[in-house]
């Protein structure tokens, strides 16, 4: 998983950790060299600046400063130890575990578990404190893994849903072509077997095989870059605009589903017309299923000379037809529009219920 860019978030934990350090130094009164205390608490605390880029840096740097410091302890027999607000290295284990790689989390949690035992030798102290100082990094290693695993999950569910509506699409483009090349084949057939009794008629055959031939090479450049799965395909062409009055009506117990075209509608492209389908299908669908307390779902498609528009609004409780927003459906809907270059919006009305819109240009993605 590629590490997030730093936000301003890192910037202002380091300024807290610091001012936090300059504070403590200026009142404590335990403390030996002021100056060089302040000096190597900072350069330990500074690593966080890049925790999300470079976690295995980060935790190196830090905590072998640490480290060294802590020998040097042992070893001039030096009790006073460093700044409390050292304890902002905590976030380096967490940083670790949720942006690291695998082989670096587990350096980086050698170089960790080396420096507590070194520590804890320097300052001695009861074993239920030792056992609570690896209790917390350990913790905080665990809860980075998790976020960590949550995150990974999530991209991967996203991507997965995703690919399937590019799936589709391409399965509509397909069969659509297929439609249209088995035209073409008829129309080819036809013509051979006309054009020595009635070359007039192979004329007007070839016309006809001119026009499907200029349809099929529209869809199949809409087809570049969508991969089709290799499952056996309906060589009739997918349903668009002239049967979305399938949906229209009642179904058992659920709210009443009113159809409305208006504009101009003909001559849409068959990939565009597939997916006002599919988009109103999918809509209409969530609205029965999630839409608490719904009576009727209104859609709309209005069609002018450049673009196609599709509203679709419920009555239902406000929030309940579309979950949340960054639900896989949506995430699904909403990857079709924009391979088509078109635009999606879907979220609850002022007014109360639930609202998808969806504007398609009427040829499809620009070539």
């Amino acid at each position: 998983m590629n590490p997030p860019r730093r936000v301003w978030r890192d910037g202002a934990l380091v300024a807290v950790l610091l001012a936090w350090s300059v504070v403590e130094t200026v009142l404590r009164e335990d403390l030996g060299s002021r100056p060089l205390v302040l000096a190597i608490v900072c350069v330990v605390l500074a690593p966080l600046w890049w925790r999300r880029t470079h976690p295995l840096a980060a935790v190196a740097i830090s905590f072998g400063i640490l480290t060294a410091v802590d020998v040097a302890r042992i070893i001039g027999g030096e009790e006073a130890g460093l700044l409390t607000s050292i304890s902002g290295v905590l976030v380096l284990t967490y940083a670790l575990f949720r942006w690291g790689a695998g082989r670096e989390a587990a350096t980086g949690l050698g170089i960790i578990l080396v420096w507590l035992v070194i520590t804890h030798v320097a300052d001695l102290t009861s074993p239920a404190d030792t056992v609570a100082a690896f209790g917390f990094f350990l913790f905080a290693a665990a809860l980075g893994a998790a976020i960590r695993y949550h995150a990974h999950t999530r991209t991967r569910d996203l991507d997965e849903a995703k690919a399937r509506e590019r799936e589709q699409l391409a399965r509509d483009l397909h069969d659509t072509v297929a439609h249209h090349v088995s035209g073409i084949v008829i129309q080819a057939q036809a013509g051979r077997a006309v054009a020595t009794s009635y070359p007039e008629r192979a004329t007007e055959v070839l016309a006809v095989i001119e026009d499907a031939a200029s349809r099929t090479l529209t869809e199949l450049r809409t087809m570049v870059g969508v991969l089709r799965a290799s499952e056996g395909a309906d060589f009739a062409p997918p349903p668009g605009v002239a049967e979305l009055g399938r949906l229209a009506g009642r179904a058992e117990g659920g709210p009443q589903v009113e159809v409305e075209l208006t504009g101009e509608l003909d001559d849409l492209s068959p990939a565009v017309g597939a997916a006002l389908y599919r988009l109103t299908q999918e809509s209409v669908t969530n609205a029965r299923r999630h839409a608490r307390d719904a009576t009727r779902v209104a859609v709309r498609v209005v069609g002018d000379a450049e673009r196609v528009q599709l509203t679709v609004d419920d009555d239902g409780a406000v929030g309940a037809a579309g979950g949340s927003p960054s639900g896989y459906g949506l995430i699904g809907m909403r990857e079709r529009a924009k391979m088509l270059g078109g635009t999606f919006h879907a979220g609850p009305r002022a007014d109360g219920g639930w609202r998808v819109e969806a504007t398609l240009p009427r040829a499809g993605a620009p070539r």
